[in-house]
């Protein structure tokens, strides 16, 4: 499932997120690449241990985890706190897949279900810059509005294509999901928005929302593998 949630920051604090992102010292991104991808990513990125990304982060992953779309799509048990990348002067970022498993600060690990991208450049302040993945339909170009975000599985063949011109800042992050297979979160996404609409037309004291509501919290549990 590719979904896109719209205005997870407003314009305004993707304003005092870039105020801060376009002043930040920004290091090679390929200090931070696996053994396939240092030969195909060619892009810059946040120290992750700056005092400056990790409050960034943090404020981020607040805002993530309590936003009700963004649950009910990634179903987060695990969320890799998001880092932050730029994008210019013909960097990309060739196609790949992220790594199955992640360390978190703590030493847990973190298998990687969810990858998620959360735009701070508008579209039209550079040229480029897609966000290409593979879907069984075909490639999908994702280029989104400043503070929209873009989810997708992170099983998925993807690439951001080469920015020729301006500068392309994002976010991104992982998440390890409360469900593992993609398609079951997808029909879950889907159950869980039609209970919603459902409840708002008949009340959450209506028979057949509540139903459907135990039907949705029984396939969670009979899929959950936490």
């Amino acid at each position: 499932m590719l979904l896109t949630i719209p205005e997870i920051l407003s314009k305004d604090e993707v304003q005092q997120f870039k105020q801060h992102l376009l002043s930040a010292p920004w290091q090679d991104g390929k200090l931070t690449a696996g053994g396939q991808a240092i030969h195909v990513k060619a892009n810059q990125q946040l120290d992750g241990n700056a005092e400056l990304t990790r409050h960034l982060s943090q404020t981020l992953l607040t805002r993530l985890s309590t936003h009700p779309t963004f649950i009910s799509a990634a179903l987060p048990n695990k969320i890799f706190p998001p880092k932050f990348n730029q994008y210019q002067h013909g960097g990309h970022y060739g196609l790949h897949v992220d790594n199955a498993i992640m360390s978190l600060a703590n030493g847990q690990s973190l298998r990687t279900d969810v990858s998620a991208t959360l735009f701070f450049s508008e579209p039209e302040d550079y040229e480029g810059g897609e966000l290409a993945i593979e879907t069984q339909y075909g490639a999908q170009e994702v280029k989104l509005n400043a503070g929209d975000l873009i989810v997708y599985p992170s099983t998925s063949l993807h690439q951001v294509k080469p920015v020729t011109q301006g500068s392309r800042i994002c976010a991104f992050l992982w998440v390890q999901s409360l469900v593992r297979d993609s398609q079951q979160r997808e029909q879950l996404f889907e159950l869980d928005q039609s209970i919603q609409v459902l409840t708002s037309e008949r009340g959450a004291d209506d028979y057949e929302v509540k139903r459907l509501s135990g039907i949705y919290h029984n396939l969670v549990r009979s899929w959950s593998n936490c």
